[in-house]
């Protein structure tokens, strides 16, 4: 998934306006493991420079007649289309002659366009103007297609940095006639316009997205040559063929088949090509599945339903006994145990689901009631204190029975009025307070 929808802004990283870990910014990029080497003839260097446009998604090599030297991430103003176009550099030094040979590019060619100068400010800010553009003109250019009635998808538009061409990337499964289409194009944008049709996999690999294993898609992070996959693949892998299973985003076969798939065919090397049936006094056995795992092959026998895995050798052997016009009698499978760990039972007992609603309501309403009594409130009958030794009346909480009273000048109930700083009576003895009985709280 590229940088312009991803979603992250400007990292302290790639510095690119992305975040993507896996090299979605930029999903062409190589390492140049030759850059610290030093060489005997640096002017025997290569001249060429990689460039990559639109955020990774297209590279052009460019002649650097300069006399600057350019390192990964810097700007360049290069030569266009009756102007001139910015880029950004993603490769210098030998490894760019190592890529010309893959790319079966003559490091000499007059045709490789020169760099023109490092680019400047102004070359940016037009640039990042002609960028801007962009999503404009392709939803306008989409809605132009359809007027028309193209059988056609465009799928991505990319703008000279002077903005005097562009390009648009279709997909389509026939041949279409867009002459009109690119006279309407030049009429309304005022530039000029190149038409290039793409494969539904580039397309994929230009739009990004999730694939089935929760990483982004392979074509839009580092899979840039698309090989050929057909069913054969999972038929070696032992895959069901599910079309909807095996198939990607882009409704083709998904390329990580051919990952393993040389994997696969140098185990089965060892596993005899001649053996898709075998005779036995029950009848023919047919072949249905091979085992590179456990070296097991798996047969079938007509009117039953159940699995034999054989061993290789013992296939051999029953092979050997039908060239000699010998069935034998039982296959002889052997036993497959289960991999999968056993589960162990907890030791707790799971009562969630013997907990009822109106249970936990009826207790919920029993503690609210229960607080509502204790909260010792005039709103009940019941409302009155236990004892004697909780809070009074204007006399604020009773302190221990040892200490000294606090200070009461008012009337207390029942009894006559108190000096100051008067001692306290024993408490050994009957207290001529306490044996009359006390009035109620009000």
């Amino acid at each position: 998934m590229g940088c312009g929808s991803c979603g992250t802004s400007k990292p302290g990283g790639c510095q690119s306006n992305g975040g993507c870990s896996t090299g979605g910014c930029n999903r062409l990029n190589v390492h140049d493991w030759l850059l610290n080497l030093p060489f005997s003839d640096p002017e025997s260097s290569c001249k060429i420079v990689e460039v990559s446009f639109k955020q990774g998604s297209r590279k052009e090599y460019f002649r650097n007649a300069t006399l600057q030297f350019f390192e990964k991430g810097d700007y360049v103003t290069l030569e266009g289309v009756s102007g001139f176009d910015v880029g950004e550099v993603s490769l210098t030094g030998e490894l760019v002659r190592m890529q010309l040979k893959k790319n079966k590019l003559d490091e000499n060619s007059p045709e490789i366009k020169k760099i023109i100068r490092r680019a400047t400010e102004r070359d940016i800010e037009a640039f990042h103007i002609s960028k801007g553009r962009e999503k404009d003109i392709l939803a306008r250019s989409r809605a132009m297609a359809m007027e028309l009635n193209l059988q056609m998808k465009l799928s991505e538009v990319e703008i000279q940095a002077d903005g005097k061409k562009a390009t648009f990337f279709y997909t389509a499964d026939d041949r279409v006639d867009f002459r009109e289409l690119i006279k309407k194009y030049a009429t309304d944008f005022k530039f000029k316009v190149e038409m290039r049709q793409i494969g539904i996999r580039q397309e994929a690999a230009k739009l990004g997205g999730i694939g089935s294993c929760g990483r982004e898609l392979c074509c839009s992070t580092w899979l840039h040559d698309f090989k050929s996959v057909n069913t054969t693949a999972a038929r070696y892998q032992n895959l069901s063929i599910n079309q909807t299973k095996l198939s990607g985003q882009c409704g083709r076969l998904k390329c990580c088949l051919n990952f393993e798939l040389d994997t696969y065919l140098d185990a089965l090397q060892n596993f005899p090509d001649y053996a898709d049936s075998l005779d036995t006094a029950m009848g023919t056995a047919h072949l249905i599945k091979k085992d590179i795992f456990k070296n097991l092959m798996w047969y079938i026998l007509p009117n039953n339903s159940k699995h034999y895995p054989l061993t290789i050798q013992r296939v051999k052997e029953i092979k050997r006994l039908n060239g000699q016009g010998v069935k034998v009698d039982e296959l002889q499978a052997v036993e497959v145990t289960s991999s999968k760990p056993k589960e162990v039972e907890p030791a707790f007992a799971d009562v969630v689901g013997q907990i009822s609603l109106r249970s936990l309501e009826r207790n919920d309403k029993r503690r609210r009631d229960n607080s509502r009594d204790n909260r010792g409130d005039n709103r009940g009958p019941n409302n009155n204190r236990p004892n004697n030794n909780g809070p009074r009346p204007n006399n604020g909480p009773r302190p221990n029975n040892n200490g000294p009273r606090p200070n009461n000048n008012g009337p207390r109930p029942d009894r006559g009025p108190r000096p100051n700083n008067s001692p306290r009576p024993n408490n050994n003895g009957p207290r001529p307070a306490q044996d009359a009985p006390k009035a109620p709280d009000q």
